[in-house]
């Protein structure tokens, strides 16, 4: 499988073959890693890693695949960049790409990215997104697929369904053949563009996507039980209008009971109101193989492009 200089800013740009390729790939490093077998395939590059948001997860684990991997992690925060004085994004894409090897975004706009991507010559890799967050659902998938498997199973997401994780985990769902169904308010449901786009490729491999207001319809019977956070960086002054509004989509061990009696909890952290702590912390609670997967499978996505 070839995926050499490819961009990594949507799970919608890679088909089913790519994706099982990676996290075959994220298993094989993730064993690598755990035996300390050396796998600094990528010794001697460098990478770039542009932050304009707050992160403890995406960078904390970013920059120790890239390190496993043999390539330097320079950080770049916005503000100790000339982008902060108002140089095009366009120029700073074409001045890294005489320096670094890769380059690594956590942005406010997936059209900073695209911008990145259209003007440098290099890899550019999604940290995150306010459309999409792809590295976060190539390790949930690793996740899912370490406890249960990956066929014929069904994810609930529940919450803010057009916020970036719940539109990767469709896109995601959807490629991988896996049934989804979304619980939020009405003025929540996923992007009418994003989900239309998501049924056509669900035709393909055989998923199902539904989405309903009633958490309870949601999580009825399913295998995997994930939530986010219910006001995301930039959303503040929306704070007390949200919490009042996805109250009754706070995950207890009421609305649970409805789902499989083996299913997996999910969530991408930090954690806030969205969640009880007897469920968080509860035997069917995978949060810390989630969080930790995070560092195979970037490492496994960045391994490939490069």
């Amino acid at each position: 499988m070839d995926l050499k200089n490819r961009d990594f800013l949507c799970l919608r740009d890679f088909t089913q073959d790519e994706l099982r390729f990676i996290l075959d790939l994220a298993h094989d490093l993730k064993r690598k890693k755990k035996i300390g077998e050396p796998h600094k395939i990528h010794d001697g590059k460098y990478a770039a890693l542009i932050f304009e948001k707050h992160s403890t997860r995406t960078r904390v684990s970013l920059e120790v695949a890239l390190s496993d991997l043999g390539i330097k992690p320079l950080y770049l925060s916005k503000d100790q960049l000339q982008l902060a004085r108002g140089e095009p994004i366009k120029d700073t894409a074409r001045v890294l790409e005489r320096y670094v090897d890769i380059i690594i975004a956590r942005v406010y706009k997936h059209s900073t990215l695209e911008e990145l991507a259209k003007w440098a010559k290099i890899p550019v890799v999604n940290a995150l997104s306010d459309f999409s967050h792809p590295l976060q659902i190539v390790g949930d998938l690793l996740t899912i697929e370490e406890k249960i498997g990956l066929e014929d199973i069904t994810i609930a997401f529940i919450g803010d369904g057009d916020n970036n994780v719940a539109h990767s985990l469709i896109y995601g769902a959807a490629i991988m053949g896996i049934n989804i169904n979304i619980g939020a308010p009405k003025q929540f449901f996923p992007n009418k563009d994003l989900l239309e786009d998501a049924r056509k490729i669900a035709e393909r491999t055989g998923a199902k996507i539904q989405v309903t207001e009633d958490p309870v319809q949601a999580v009825k019977d399913v295998n995997v039980v994930y939530t986010d956070v219910w006001v995301s960086m930039g959303q503040e002054k929306e704070q007390q209008e949200r919490i009042k509004l996805f109250e009754p989509y706070r995950i207890t061990s009421d609305l649970v009971s409805h789902a499989a009696p083996d299913y997996l909890f999910m969530h991408c952290l930090p954690r806030h109101d969205e969640v009880t702590d007897e469920v968080f912390e509860s035997k069917n609670s995978v949060v810390w193989d989630q969080a930790e997967n995070r560092l195979h499978s970037g490492k496994a996505v960045i391994a490939a492009i490069l």
